[in-house]
């Protein structure tokens, strides 16, 4: 953590609660209604290996192209680069989806 000289006394407690949660892999999201948001910044084994293999994928690919091109809008793209349809992550198809639904 770095200093907190420049903090005031009675923010000390805080900056270094804040300090904390970041070195747990928790982060902090401001609202647009002057609330926070609490996210766990650690994610499952399943999700990066999704996000490893999206640019493999050739129907991801082609979704990819067209929500960039404005004629998708129900598909987003993140600051992560994940592809999700309203909010559910897109994966590739990766012949492992039977697999991991039964828990193998």
């Amino acid at each position: 953590m770095g200093s907190v000289a420049h903090v005031e006394n009675e923010k000390k407690e805080l900056e270094r609660d804040v300090y904390q949660l970041a070195f747990l892999g928790v982060c902090l999201m401001d609202t647009s209604h002057g609330g926070v948001i609490v996210r766990n910044g650690s994610e499952t084994s399943l999700v990066t290996e999704v996000k490893e293999k999206h640019d493999s994928d050739p129907l991801l690919l082609k979704l990819k192209g067209e929500f960039c091109q404005e004629k998708v809008q129900v598909f987003s793209q993140g600051g992560d680069g994940v592809i999700r349809y309203q909010s559910h992550l897109c994966g590739p198809n990766m012949g492992q989806h039977q697999d991991v639904l039964d828990g193998s």
